[in-house]
């Protein structure tokens, strides 16, 4: 049974943009806004929003960036850049009459949310970080680089589970076959006929190819710091390749209220479904409620 609604906004050029809801629209305490990961999709949070919106029915919105999930794809592979992808959330969350909400941002997703008070600064009440900082670690990028738009198609899920396990393997050690069969699950989709496909425009992987990850990459602590007025929760993969412990407790010092959840046995990104996590992303949330 289906635990969310299903949501379609415009975007400016007319693409179909989607977004699943939990709970009531107008449900008790702040709404929370989950922007996924680069190539990931509102799927994964499917556990947290579960958990959030059954602790006082609030609203828990997960959004498909363009090109990704049940979002159209852009003919313009230009247009998978940040700051358009921002745009495209903050139209989204006008439609859905969201003016003010904790937002969890999962990777490239903690990187639009850092940007947000840069365009609309009321509107963050508070944040969780999921594995992504000021500072990227290079080889993070390196291997997400290797495997963006070149996965090959599996003929089932469990398939697509093995090969999702080869690739980040390393970062999730403890996960069974059944964790990696759920994550391709969220990877791929049957279309008509059964033939499993990506969801997400493999054009994602033109937007890295002129990285150039000799070089140091720069850094976003002003970006970091446009987050100074509401509390930040960082949350890190103990294996994690691109959120750097030292980072993460740098965020931690420099945030007036900042706090850190280190996540054992799980690396990049942290997929926000183990009780411990939950309750301390649900307990954040209740403390930004509180203001």
């Amino acid at each position: 049974m289906q635990n969310w609604q299903d949501l379609y906004t415009t975007s400016k050029e007319g693409l179909r943009l989607y977004a699943r809801r939990y709970g009531a629209p107008l449900g008790q305490g702040l709404p929370v806004v989950c922007l996924p990961g680069l190539t990931r999709n509102s799927a994964d949070f499917h556990e947290l929003a579960l958990h959030l919106a059954a602790r006082g029915g609030r609203a828990v919105y997960a959004i498909d960036y363009r090109g990704r999930g049940r979002s159209d794809y852009d003919p313009h592979w230009q247009n998978y850049d940040v700051a358009v992808e921002l745009g495209d959330v903050l139209d989204m969350l006008t439609v859905f009459q969201v003016a003010e909400a904790v937002f969890v941002g999962t990777s490239r997703g903690g990187l639009i949310t850092m940007a947000t008070p840069m365009l609309r600064p009321g509107v963050i009440r508070g944040a969780v970080l999921n594995d992504i900082g000021p500072v990227i670690d290079g080889k993070g990028l390196a291997r997400i680089k290797s495997y963006v738009g070149k996965l090959p198609p599996p003929r089932t899920f469990r398939e697509g589970g093995e090969i999702l396990r080869q690739v980040s393997g390393a970062q999730f050690p403890k996960a069974d076959e059944a964790a990696w069969t759920k994550q391709a699950e969220r990877t791929w989709r049957a279309e008509d006929g059964g033939k499993l496909v990506l969801q997400y425009d493999a054009n994602l992987l033109k937007t890295l190819e002129n990285l150039d990850l000799e070089q140091p990459l720069p850094t976003l602590w002003p970006q970091f710091e446009s987050l100074q007025h509401a509390p930040v929760l960082t949350v890190r993969g103990a294996n994690s390749d691109l959120l750097s412990q030292q980072t993460a407790e740098e965020m931690t010092r420099r945030h007036p209220r900042g706090a850190l959840h280190v996540v054992p046995d799980e690396g990049h990104a942290p997929l926000l479904g183990d009780a411990p996590t939950l309750a301390r992303i649900a307990a954040f949330v209740e403390t930004c409620d509180k203001g």
